[in-house]
């Protein structure tokens, strides 16, 4: 490939988006394994949900055989706002590299939530709208998810209650204003509004919070209040369902243009940006029709994938949630407050477990000064800030590229930009003092998270 050859920005037309998602387990040979219930430890049903989730999202939740779901036309002109999303050929940052290899990035952020998530949220805010609910809850890490949900149900007249992780509420109260001003109520978590928030408050006094205590509030209360389901912005099948734009319009800019890349990158937190990427690019591996390296980055302080245990284990804190198998460090694991960023999460998504399980992706940690190095010399060259999980990428992307530097491949590299940075100045500004520094857990640290996984073979 000639990178001449390539525009700067590969643009679809409007007609181009794609009309309906795709769901990569039709083509999965080993299916990810079934949520099941706490309770009786057996799969969880449609009836088994239905007091959580909305109807429609329980159907795409539990269905492994449908491989093209029609995106409804009120969901298809919303994403029209801010869709198709560019294919940015990185042609700065490949000079300042000096490497033979192409790079090419997909940006989600060009949308007033900053990030993917709107993908998804924008689909569950309508699901729930055309249930008859009133609202919804859920719960937000960093800050992207909460923002992305409270512009949707804002959109559809949806009532929104966000419960935020306490580090990050009080890191970035300016993403928690964004949300405010969409009409979406705040809580930091865990709180003391809820039994789930008190009991975790007892147990761990002045604890920083972590996204599965603050999943088991939102589920608490919207399980308690008529009229109102709760919703999830990554880790389940449906969320990688309505992600998989990302990947399908990334796959179509890449057909328009003769690219064929060689190395697919992303960040990974609970799966929502990696699985929507990779969906279109894995389903031609699993039909072998096609081969990609496909590689997942998470931050050493929360590195599920790379020293997790593959078992079933809870969702949440509290344990009253259904229960995934993944790679997980035990539902009791709450990252250092020293984490800048989302990708808190102690679990990782079934689909993307699985995948990596049966060798059809890799993954690799990375200590988080080395992350926001990356990510300032990517702003730097590419003219983008970006936000502090899309850095995780950005700084495995660098590394390929340097090793084609040293070999003189001419590989094509795709990394996902899940959106910017603007609200994650805290962290820049901690890295800029040279006063961020880099937590890696220990063995024993590791230890007392899975010490809580059940022991359950199924």
């Amino acid at each position: 490939m000639n990178k001449l050859d390539v525009p700067y920005k590969i643009y679809l037309d409007e007609k181009e988006i794609p009309s309906s998602w795709y769901n990569v387990r039709a083509d999965m040979k080993t299916k990810p394994a079934p949520l099941i219930h706490p309770g009786t430890l057996k799969p969880m049903t449609f009836e088994d949900m239905r007091p959580v989730f909305c109807d429609e999202l329980i159907k795409q939740e539990l269905d492994n055989d449908t491989a093209y779901i029609k995106i409804p036309d009120e969901i298809l002109n919303f994403y029209k706002m801010y869709r198709p999303s560019p294919l940015t050929h990185a042609v700065f940052l490949e000079e300042a590299l000096g490497t033979p290899a192409h790079i090419f990035y997909k940006f989600e952020g060009n949308n007033t939530s900053g990030s993917h998530k709107l993908n998804s949220a924008i689909a569950q805010a309508y699901y729930a709208k055309k249930q008859g609910l009133k609202g919804v809850t859920t719960e937000t890490g960093a800050g992207q998810w909460g923002t992305a949900l409270a512009m949707a149900c804002s959109f559809f007249k949806l009532g929104c209650k966000v419960y935020m992780v306490k580090v990050s509420y009080e890191q970035k109260p300016f993403r928690r204003e964004v949300m405010r001003t969409y009409g979406a109520s705040v809580t930091p978590s865990p709180s003391m509004e809820t039994e789930i928030g008190r009991k975790i408050n007892a147990e761990h006094p002045n604890t920083t919070g972590s996204l599965g205590c603050a999943i088991s509030e939102a589920v608490e209360v919207a399980a308690s209040t008529e009229g109102y389901r709760y919703v999830l912005g990554s880790v389940l099948n449906q969320v990688l369902l309505h992600q998989s734009i990302i990947g399908l319009e990334t796959k179509a800019a890449c057909d328009k243009y003769g690219i064929k890349p060689d190395v697919i990158i992303g960040c990974a937190g609970g799966g929502s940006n990696l699985g929507g990427l990779i969906s279109p690019f894995m389903g031609e591996k699993l039909r072998g029709e096609a081969d990609y390296q496909i590689i997942a980055v998470e931050p050493a302080s929360c590195p599920s994938f790379t020293r997790g245990k593959f078992a079933y284990d809870f969702c949440d804190t509290g344990k009253v949630c259904p229960m995934a198998k993944m790679y997980t460090l035990g539902h009791d694991f709450i990252p250092s407050a020293n984490h800048a960023g989302g990708l808190r999460y102690h679990g990782m998504s079934s689909i993307l477990s699985q995948l990596y399980h049966d060798g059809l992706m890799e993954a690799r940690s990375v200590e988080q000064t080395s992350v926001f190095e990356a990510a300032e010399m990517f702003a730097r060259v590419e003219g983008i800030l970006p936000a502090p999980e899309s850095a995780h990428a950005i700084r495995a992307a660098i590394d390929e590229a340097l090793k084609c530097k040293q070999t003189g491949e001419e590989k094509t590299i795709i990394f996902g930009l899940t959106g910017t940075g603007y609200f994650d100045m805290v962290a820049y500004e901690k890295y800029n003092d040279h006063v961020m520094t880099d937590y890696i857990p220990t063995d024993e640290d590791l230890a007392k998270g899975f010490a809580g996984i059940p022991n359950i073979n199924l």
